[in-house]
C-alpha cells in the first residue's frame, strides 16, 4: 500500500507527519494508493482542490478545532483503516460570474459559493431557478449556495441547513435578509440551476467566493452542481457519516 502524507505547517502536524513516514513510508501524491492530509476541515479542503486532477482517494486526520470531513489521529493500524475506510464521492459546484466588462470567471466550490456585499450597502438580488424568476429582490448581506460538505460551515453559521453527506439537495441560505425579512433560503434539487443578479451592480457592488476563489465586481453568478465529477473522499469504518451529522444538528453548544 502506497500513502503520500501531506500536512498544514504547524509543528504538532509535521512531527506527526515524520511519525508516520517513518513507520509506513512515503510516496508522491501522484504514486500513492491513498493521500493522507494532517490538519483540520480548512486543510483537507486544500488537499481535496489540490489533488482534484489525479482523482486519489484522501483520508483526513485531525489536528483542527471541528474536524466534520476528518477522522482521529492514530500512529497505529493505518493500513487496515484505509482499507476498510467508507469511500463517499463529493461532488462539487460550479459557478461562473459576469462582470460588467464582460469577464467570466470560473470556479469549483467543494464546500460552498458565497455572494456578499463588497461595501457597506447591503446587496439587492435577483434569484432565478431553472430559468424562472422565484425571487425578484432579496435585500440581504449576501445567500450562500452550499453542498453537503459544507452545510456545516458558513452555511450553518447564517442559520441554513445541516445536509447529511450524499443527499441530492443543495442549500441556498440568505445571509441577514432585511426584506423579505423573514426569508431564510431553502433546499433545491441537486439539477437545480440557479443564478444570481444583482439589481444594482454600479451602485452595491458584490463580491463571489467558490471556497478560496474570488470574483469581485460580479453582475450575476451561475450555479450548478459538476456533471461528472466526483471527489473521493475516506471516512473510518467505525465512525459513521450519519453519526456525524446527527452530532453537529443536535449539538447544545
Amino acid at each position: 500500500m502506497k500513502i503520500s502524507f501531506v500536512a498544514f505547517p504547524l509543528e504538532k502536524n509535521l512531527k506527526a507527519q515524520a511519525e508516520l513516514i517513518e513507520k509506513y513510508g512515503n510516496h508522491s501524491p501522484e504514486e500513492a494508493d491513498f493521500i493522507v492530509a494532517l490538519g483540520g476541515d480548512g486543510f483537507i479542503l486544500k488537499s481535496l482542490h489540490d489533488y482534484l486532477k489525479i482523482n486519489k482517494p484522501i483520508f483526513g486526520m485531525n489536528f483542527g478545532s471541528v474536524g466534520f470531513l476528518m477522522n482521529e489521529f492514530s500512529l497505529e493500524g493505518l493500513n487496515e483503516r484505509l482499507k476498510r475506510a467508507q469511500l463517499t464521492k463529493l461532488r462539487p459546484l460550479v459557478m461562473k460570474t459576469l462582470s460588467p466588462t464582460g469577464k467570466e470567471v470560473k470556479a469549483i466550490a467543494i464546500n460552498e459559493i458565497s455572494i456578499r456585499r463588497e461595501k457597506y450597502q447591503a446587496s439587492k438580488l435577483q434569484i432565478i431557478i431553472d430559468d424562472e424568476v422565484r425571487m425578484e429582490e432579496l435585500v440581504c448581506d449576501g445567500v450562500i449556495i452550499s453542498t453537503s460538505a459544507g452545510s456545516t460551515g458558513y452555511n450553518y453559521s447564517a442559520s441554513g441547513p445541516i445536509i447529511p453527506l450524499g443527499s441530492n439537495v443543495i442549500a441556498l441560505t440568505a445571509v441577514s435578509a432585511y426584506s423579505p425579512r423573514h426569508w431564510r433560503g431553502g433546499l433545491l434539487k441537486d439539477t437545480a440551476k440557479i443564478k444570481i443578479v444583482n439589481n444594482q451592480p454600479s451602485k452595491r457592488p458584490i463580491v463571489a467566493h467558490a471556497d478560496h476563489i474570488e470574483a469581485k465586481d460580479v453582475t450575476s453568478v451561475e450555479i450548478e452542481m459538476s456533471e461528472g465529477l466526483e471527489i473521493p473522499l475516506l471516512f473510518d469504518n467505525n465512525h459513521k457519516i450519519e453519526e456525524r451529522v446527527y452530532k453537529e444538528m443536535f449539538k447544545s453548544q
